[in-house]
């Protein structure tokens, strides 16, 4: 079964930090390109940050450049998403997401999101 858990999400104070995680089963993660989703409410889901099946390349949304840091351990079948100086436009729903083509048929994979809340 593919499942895709994500943890560590919570309230936190503007300035703040948090570090989410998401567990992968059910399929190998190393196969695959691994990217963090938010939705805040009433908006679009956005595309966050981004991370190469190997790690060898990242890739954020210009919001959260040198803030966030999105990192992997395929031993582990984790990938994080380390958030720091948050700010309350940072408040959403954060969805972890598995991503992979081949031979022209796309696979992906979402999880059921954390909630973030940046609130004083």
């Amino acid at each position: 079964q593919v499942q895709l858990v994500e943890s560590g999400g919570g309230m936190v104070q503007p300035g703040g930090s948090l570090r989410l995680s998401c567990v992968a089963s059910g399929f190998p993660l190393s196969w695959y390109d691994m990217s963090w989703y938010r939705q805040a409410s009433g908006k679009e889901r956005e595309l966050v940050a981004s991370i190469t099946s190997a790690g060898s390349s990242t890739n954020y949304a210009d919001s959260v450049k040198g803030r966030f840091t999105i990192s992997r351990d395929n031993a582990k079948k984790t990938t994080y998403l380390q958030m720091n100086i948050l700010k309350p436009d940072d408040t959403a729903v954060y969805y972890c997401n598995a991503d992979r083509t081949i031979f022209g048929t796309r696979y992906a994979y979402w999880g059921q999101g954390t909630q973030v809340t940046v609130s004083s």
